[in-house]
């Protein structure tokens, strides 16, 4: 199945955020939650947003899905401007109670399809492939309330993924799963790019699942966001999560972040010990 409805050039950025700043209201003030950010996601990148707390990067994916609009800079998917949400994005939130409880696990993997246009035989085929690659082929009858958190993660994953976005957006998704189903989302995610090789922008504040997840990492500062490096992370997973040059990686992260590195060039870098 095509993941890809929206090709761009080979080469070509799929998406350029170039010096977003990005500001909300708060009672009577204004807050900067995000200053002069840029960075690029190509085609088949698993690119990880990684800040602490408040730092802007969920401020960010929702100016991606073109939910707000940024005060400075520009926002560019396949070289068009994002003016508003649009099919060629979709979100997968924290919070997996946004299914609607009265449909069930194949209703709702089929929702966005039929709101957007597609058949129902159409939409039933890709939403039973996806039900089916999440491993939830047994439970498309079910409905939400029977279902534990990992396994409506995984409904809000296949209902996404049926859609065939350009990008797909993931804003800490696995935030409120226990640590046993995050890493078993963590592996069920690599394995479905592994297959499908979607082009993904992942948010987190967690050192550990942006190495595991990503393929590069765009490091944050603490408020107000600010670019503080790109990384590469290809080189780690969850198989060597624990080692030697995955604990040195962690603490660099840990040190740009916090520690003496905190002022360290803007520039793409390797993660290395």
């Amino acid at each position: 199945m095509d993941m890809h409805r929206f090709p761009i050039a080979p080469g070509e950025a799929l998406l350029r955020a170039d010096a977003i700043t990005l500001d909300y209201r708060s009672g009577a003030a204004t807050v900067r939650a995000l200053e002069n950010v840029s960075f690029e996601v190509h085609r088949g990148d698993r690119l990880v947003l990684l800040g602490p707390s408040g730092c802007g990067k969920s401020t960010l994916l929702k100016a991606i899905a073109g939910f707000i609009k940024p005060c400075a800079g520009s926002l560019t998917l396949d070289g068009q401007p994002i003016v508003g949400p649009g099919p060629d994005r979709f979100v997968v939130f924290q919070e997996f109670d946004q299914l609607p409880p009265w449909k069930s696990v194949l209703g709702n993997v089929m929702f966005p399809l039929l709101a957007g246009g597609v058949s129902r035989a159409e939409a039933r085929t890709r939403a039973l492939h996806w039900i089916n690659k999440v491993g939830l082929s047994p439970f498309a009858d079910a409905f939400p309330h029977t279902l534990s958190g990992g396994m409506k993660a995984r409904v809000a994953i296949a209902r996404a993924l049926a859609m065939q976005p350009a990008i797909l957006l993931m804003d800490e998704p696995f935030a409120a799963l226990d640590a046993l189903t995050r890493r078993s989302m963590q592996e069920e995610l690599q394995t479905l790019w592994e297959e499908a090789r979607f082009t993904m922008l992942f948010v987190t504040h967690s050192i550990e699942e942006a190495l595991v997840v990503g393929n590069r990492i765009v490091l944050l500062s603490p408020h107000p966001g600010r670019l503080r490096a790109q990384l590469n992370s290809h080189q780690f997973d969850l198989g060597s999560a624990g080692s030697a040059p995955f604990q040195a990686a962690s603490q660099r992260i840990h040190r740009l972040l916090f520690g003496d590195d905190a002022l360290a060039v803007q520039a793409p870098e390797a993660v290395h010990a």
